[in-house]
């Protein structure tokens, strides 16, 4: 974020989630952020949101409670009139959630239609990516 953002610009949503799933170990390994870093800065001047995985965190992959964080910033972004951009690095769905992490994306999805011809949607891959 730091290379990407106007210097001091970045300001991060919900720093302190966390997945909500208990099955296989996952109650003993809950880590803020749960992988995912969202939140808005500028570039130029110019407003844009911003999520970025983090491959170092459960291999990037996604819980539910990260689509979340994930869409929370497409809706702002389509709210505001604003860029999106995703700077992806995912090993996919959290298999630990099941079907839960696969909705996830649904939704994620959805958010991407909706923003289609709307707001730019800007993603760099930067890694293995899912979705």
């Amino acid at each position: 974020m730091d290379v990407l953002l106007d210097k001091g610009s970045f300001t991060e949503l919900d720093m302190f989630v966390q997945h909500r799933s208990n099955d296989f170990g996952m109650d003993k390994n809950r880590i803020l952020t749960d992988g995912v870093v969202t939140g808005y800065g500028s570039i130029d001047g110019r407003q844009v949101m911003v999520f970025s995985q983090d491959f170092t965190i459960f291999g990037g992959s996604l819980s539910e409670a990260f689509a979340e964080k994930i869409c929370k910033v497409m809706d702002m972004a389509l709210k505001m009139g604003i860029p999106i951009i995703g700077l992806n690095d995912s090993g996919g769905a959290r298999i630990q959630e099941g079907v839960v992490s696969l909705g996830g994306y649904a939704n994620i999805f959805l958010k991407n239609t909706l923003a289609s011809g709307v707001v730019p949607q800007i993603s760099a891959i930067l890694g293995p990516c899912a979705g």
